[in-house]
């Protein structure tokens, strides 16, 4: 008899869910203050409240009990859309360096393809991992840094305090996407043999130990 879900984790409208939505909402206002109105400071004061807010959803939705299967969904597609939104305007601005940029899309790329490749293999749902979360986080604490650095009134200590966040976020998030590998490899097994365990009548498939808990 499989277990049926927990209370609550269908639910759509939670305080995390709303403030992951602001969050999102913020992303155009961003690139508004940078692009439109040219003020790199508040940009990167508006960064740093999105950075350090990183954890806030979080933290709201086991704090009160809140954690839905639409927040685990979008929880990291958030990260995603901020980060790659930042890091892209950041490179045209000139704010960040390149390498530190081009760093960042390329696990972002290679990352996002991967997910949609497993989804569309029918791999089951893997959960974001520490080192990614800490690498995301890492990273939007530099980003803003370096534009007060490079361009900014705080001048070159900026810039080394930006760099060993940098080079810190880079090394998590690809030693995130380097576990990935082999916990890919395992929500893929474990959704076929669902899969086929549906299709010749129901057995229950038994969560492997790759796959974080819900």
């Amino acid at each position: 008899m499989s277990t049926p879900p927990a209370p609550g984790n269908n639910r759509v409208l939670t305080i995390p869910n709303l403030v992951t939505v602001v969050r999102l909402a913020c992303v155009p206002l961003f690139c508004w203050l940078l692009f439109g109105r040219d003020d790199r400071t508040a940009a990167a004061w508006l960064l740093a409240v999105l950075g350090a807010s990183d954890w806030v959803d979080g933290y709201l939705a086991r704090r009160l009990h809140q954690v839905s299967e639409l927040g685990k969904i979008l929880d990291p597609l958030a990260d995603r859309v901020l980060l790659g939104t930042v890091v892209i305007s950041l490179l045209i601005d000139g704010s960040v360096p390149a390498i530190v940029a081009w760093g960042v899309l390329v696990r972002e790329v290679l990352v996002s393809v991967a997910v949609l490749v497993l989804a569309a293999a029918g791999a089951k749902r893997i959960d974001v991992q520490w080192a990614g979360k800490a690498g995301t986080l890492s990273l939007m604490v530099a980003f803003p840094v370096f534009m007060m650095g490079t361009h900014g009134p705080w001048g070159w200590p900026a810039e080394v305090v930006a760099w060993g966040f940098a080079l810190g976020g880079l090394f998590l998030s690809w030693y995130a996407a380097a576990t990935y590998i082999p916990i890919g490899r395992r929500a893929l097994a474990e959704g076929r043999a669902a899969r086929e365990a549906r299709a010749t009548g129901g057995a229950i498939s038994r969560p492997g130990p790759g796959v974080s808990p819900s």
